[in-house]
């Protein structure tokens, strides 16, 4: 049982750090639009995913 439940851990991580890799290279495309006079919308936006979608994996880590 508890190997199924590290299998299925493992599987989460790699789909969740796959979804983060997307996730920054969107913002870093977002970024590279705009400029020092204009903060984007869609870029805090990102942002606020990307780090809600790591402490998500940091806790998965942790086996929680």
């Amino acid at each position: 049982m508890a190997k199924k439940l590290n299998l299925k851990r493992q599987q989460d991580l790699k789909k969740d750090t796959d979804k983060l890799l997307e996730l920054a290279t969107q913002l870093k495309q977002y970024v590279d639009k705009t400029n020092e006079n204009t903060l984007s919308l869609e870029v805090i936006r990102k942002a606020e995913e990307i780090e809600k979608l790591a402490h998500s994996v940091k806790e998965k880590m942790k086996g929680l």
